[in-house]
């Protein structure tokens, strides 16, 4: 078998050869920057390279120079001779180093999603990273670099065939990578708009306004110098969501949704929608103006270290109007377990009061919360539960039953006083935290009791039906893929779990 195939047949294999180099350009040019910079600045101005001061010591410099680089380049080679990887009897595994050698291995049942990284100089060299994200890996995920783009694809698509029940696990067997159909598109315009009527924008204009209205009543004009260092940090942060925005396209295959964006660097991220445990759709004040919304999932090997890399890696929608964030949420949920969902799904993005069903803040605790008290509300369906918050900044999170890992209540005193309660339920880490924010008391006990049983219930089918996470689409056809739908706190913990009697 060549370097240009998918390795499935259980020997150990080698990243492509360039792999070091792509890895470790940055010090390679330091190290040349360092020891040849008096030579490179002679070169820009027109002089030679070698000037008439040349003497021992120079000689001396330009040898320890040479030597580094030697050992630089050997250490790089060794790297690659000792990097090795296999895929068989079920894992995936990563051998590395040559003095202290290390193991990393993934069981492909385990799998929450792959992603396929490209840096920039990994383009120019037609290379990808494969990561491979597991429950529970946190900051342990595996990362194979670097491999072919095409071989890349194509181990992924083993890797998630198999994890997906679609493939019979033979180590001889290649898998081809599944087809799709690309059911989103975000146009740059809408991305750069998205940044402008953002909440950084919104803060920039406030500040400014702020600055130039205190340097007029102090006629002092350092509050404007004030505004520099945070501009340039939000020019920072733009940059950063455009550059992971930029070309962000979503597709539908039997593998699960792939995400690609980059502009610079590029990720192709696959998700399959079984492994999304919390759901939330965002709208900014200003966003309403268009009608945009965001949407934020949490995935399994994804939470641990979300905040370290960026939350772009979580996103399912970076700007979207109405009608695909429908179409996104019946790609997680197929099920809504309601009857009318485009009712449901837009008071829950946009509605007040019960409209469709939502159990709001008792008006007696108006004064707790007076713009969103009719916006905090709660719907639980066949299938999942809606959380609903936020007048200005409005949000709505999903939680599917048996995604519940536990759920706790929470009262202060003059919560308390008024006759409310929060209602927290904890999944994956991650960007999405459900909450239910000040319903009446009896309410939030009741809603305790019954999502300790709907998740129990959930669970309990999702095994007898044997459509679990580790083989999400055993049960599936292989190759169809879905049609697009149109002060104190009081704590109170409960874990279900599947031996507890069920009593629903």
């Amino acid at each position: 078998m060549t370097q240009e195939q998918t390795v499935v047949d259980g020997d150990w294999h080698r990243v492509h050869p360039a792999s070091p180099f792509v890895r470790g350009w940055v010090a390679l040019v330091a190290i040349v920057y360092f020891f040849g910079r008096d030579s490179f600045e002679r070169a820009l101005q027109g002089r030679g390279t070698i000037g008439d001061n040349f003497n021992e010591r120079t000689l001396w410099l330009l040898a320890g120079g040479g030597v580094v680089l030697l050992l630089a380049l050997g250490s790089f080679v060794l790297s690659w001779y000792f990097t090795r990887y296999q895929l068989a009897e079920g894992y995936v595994r990563v051998n590395t180093g040559f003095l202290f050698k290390q193991q990393r291995q993934a069981r492909l049942d385990r799998v929450q999603a792959i992603d396929i990284v490209q840096p920039l100089l990994a383009r120019i060299f037609g290379l990808a990273e494969l990561k491979f994200e597991v429950a529970d890996a946190g900051h342990s995920a595996v990362r194979l670099s670097y491999l072919r783009l095409a071989q890349a694809k194509q181990l992924r698509a083993t890797i998630l065939g198999r994890a997906a029940g679609i493939a019979d696990g033979s180590e001889t067997v290649e898998v081809p990578e599944a087809p799709e159909q690309v059911v989103l598109y975000v146009p740059p315009g809408r991305l750069v708009g998205s940044l402008i009527l953002s909440e950084q924008s919104l803060f920039i204009v406030l500040s400014a306004i702020a600055s130039v209205l205190v340097s007029v009543l102090t006629e002092s004009r350092a509050f404007i110098l004030y505004l520099i260092p945070a501009i340039l940090g939000l020019g920072t942060a733009y940059w950063r969501s455009f550059n992971t925005g930029y070309n962000f396209t979503a597709a539908i295959s039997p593998d699960g949704i792939r995400v690609r964006y980059g502009l610079l660097d590029t990720r192709a991220q696959t998700v399959p929608p079984g492994r999304i445990q919390a759901l939330k759709v965002t709208q900014p004040p200003l966003w309403r103006i268009l009608g945009w919304y965001r949407i934020h999932v949490n995935v399994a090997g994804y939470g641990e270290h979300h905040r370290s890399e960026g939350e772009h890696r979580t996103m399912l929608l970076p700007v979207g109007r109405k009608p695909e964030v429908m179409m996104m949420l019946s790609l997680v949920l197929p099920d809504p377990g309601i009857a009318d969902p485009e009712r449901v799904f837009t008071a829950g993005l946009t509605g007040l009061d019960s409209g469709a069903g939502f159990v709001t803040t008792p008006k007696r605790a108006w004064i707790l919360s007076p713009l969103g008290w009719r916006r905090n509300g709660f719907l639980s369906t066949d299938t999942a539960l809606l959380l609903r918050s936020g007048r200005l900044w409005r949000k709505l999170v999903m939680v599917p039953h048996q995604r519940t890992q536990s759920i706790a209540l929470h009262q202060g005193p003059l919560a308390r006083l008024f006759g409310v309660a929060d209602l927290v339920l904890h999944t994956t880490p991650g960007p999405v935290a459900p909450r239910l924010i000040q319903a009446a008391t009896e309410e939030a006990v009741g809603l305790f009791d019954q999502q300790a049983a709907r998740a129990r219930k959930a669970r309990k089918l999702q095994n007898l039906a044997q459509d679990n996470s580790e083989q999400w689409l055993a049960q599936r056809p292989p190759v169809a893929m879905p049609a697009p739908a149109p002060p104190t706190t009081h704590a109170m913990q409960h874990a279900p779990t599947q031996e507890e009697p069920h009593h629903g």
